[in-house]
């Protein structure tokens, strides 16, 4: 490695890319354009980034596994900051398993929370913790324990565990103080912002008020019934039933909650859950087959009752009955609530982490588009959505030294 290439990847690790560029923006020999890449992806221009990083893979001569494996690293977390969900993981495993064999524990650790990460994005819990659990924090330097820490912060967050959120940020936070890295310390706190943003709305006697993460896990811990319409569950006593596939049902059973005590017409039940405006003995037939599936699905935590009007819901094992509800419900809230973060997202990686259709999602976004809620950038595959305005990229690029061509 050259003087320059040194310097230049030096400052990449202090999150300068600009005196990164400075000192390689002239060259188009392979260590130069792989250092070019990451510099112009901290910039924001995923795009050329991209490419840059792609032809410094092809420049590097075959011999040259440890810089080629870096190299894929780095395209892996462009592809990452571009929410490009779908980039084979096979690759990276491979440059992770190279990178771990040539002694390059630090680049192996952050191609490690690469894969981490996007289990992370697309819900699987199980096996980012299981992933994220082989890596040793301890002898790393601290930028990867801030990136370590955000990730466990993540995991706690969608496991609704507050305090173990809580301490992962502020050890994030710790960490990413001892680097400096704007990038990294932005990050931080914007991770810190979402966790002490309202993360649900409790409905209960016909009132409802917004709740933290910690005030959403303790109701979860109470002895209440809770209908969760987060996650299209009812749960109480340690007991938990899923209506994820069955919406028609839940739309009944979250009713028959809002309502609790009391009950609810069954021309109110009709409208609601199967979107009609007028009734007729059909109808009416119909609801008290589902009513019948209900009652079925929820035992033993609830039961319903028939009233003089309509149904009412009971629960012999919970003293109380509530709906949590997300903090904004809107048509496409889902779809909404994934381009919150900030970040640019393809419509294949919106379906691939919502589990729905891509032709769902895009119906989704056009509608958000045509009401200014969302904007997106770019033509055909290379077309990405975010909420506006659009905000500086604060990307992770910050791959430590040594860098490829070491």
């Amino acid at each position: 490695m050259d003087s320059m290439i040194a310097a230049a990847a030096q400052a990449l690790a202090a999150g300068n890319p600009l005196g990164a560029l400075d000192r390689v923006a002239l060259r188009d020999d392979a260590p130069a354009l792989a250092l070019r890449g990451i510099a112009m992806a901290q910039l924001g221009d995923l795009v050329r980034a991209r490419a840059l990083v792609k032809r410094a893979h092809r420049a590097f001569a075959p011999k040259e596994a440890l810089a080629r494996a870096r190299c894929v690293v780095a395209e892996a977390e462009i592809a990452l900051a571009s929410r490009e969900l779908g980039w084979p993981v096979k690759a990276l495993e491979t440059a992770r398993v190279t990178l771990e064999q040539h002694g390059d524990r630090i680049n192996a650790a952050h191609a490690r929370f690469l894969q981490v990460r996007r289990l992370l994005l697309i819900g699987r819990l199980d096996e980012a913790q299981q992933m994220l659990g082989e890596t040793d924090p301890g002898p790393l330097p601290p930028t990867l324990r801030a990136i370590h820490e955000l990730v466990l912060a993540g995991i706690a967050i969608r496991r609704l565990q507050s305090n173990a959120a809580r301490d992962a940020l502020t050890r994030a936070a710790q960490a990413a103080g001892q680097t400096g890295i704007a990038a990294l310390l932005a990050e931080v706190e914007h991770a810190a912002r979402l966790f002490d943003a309202p993360a649900a709305r409790l409905i209960a006697g016909g009132q409802e008020r917004s709740l933290l993460l910690a005030d959403v896990e303790a109701v979860l811990g109470s002895t209440a019934l809770v209908v969760d319409a987060c996650r299209y569950a009812v749960r109480g006593c340690g007991m938990s039933v899923s209506l994820a596939s069955r919406p028609i049902l839940f739309v009944l059973v979250r009713a028959l909650a809002e309502a609790w005590p009391g009950d609810v017409m069954r021309e109110a039940l009709i409208a609601r859950a199967f979107r009609l405006k007028l009734s007729d003995e059909s109808h009416r037939v119909r609801l008290r087959v589902e009513i019948g599936r209900l009652r079925k699905a929820l035992k033993p935590l609830a039961g319903i009752v028939a009233t003089a009007r309509g149904f009412a819901l009971q629960s012999p094992v919970c003293p109380d009955v509530v709906v949590l509800a997300q903090p904004v419900e809107e048509k496409f809230a889902a779809v909404f609530a994934c381009l919150a973060d900030g970040e640019s997202w393809s419509s294949s990686a919106l379906a691939l982490a919502l589990r729905t259709s891509q032709r769902t999602v895009q119906r989704a976004l056009d509608a958000l588009a045509a009401d200014g809620k969302v904007q997106w950038f770019g033509r055909g595959r290379a077309r990405r959505w975010m909420t506006p305005p659009m905000p500086g990229f604060a990307t992770t690029l910050l791959l430590p030294a040594p860098l490829p061509g070491g």
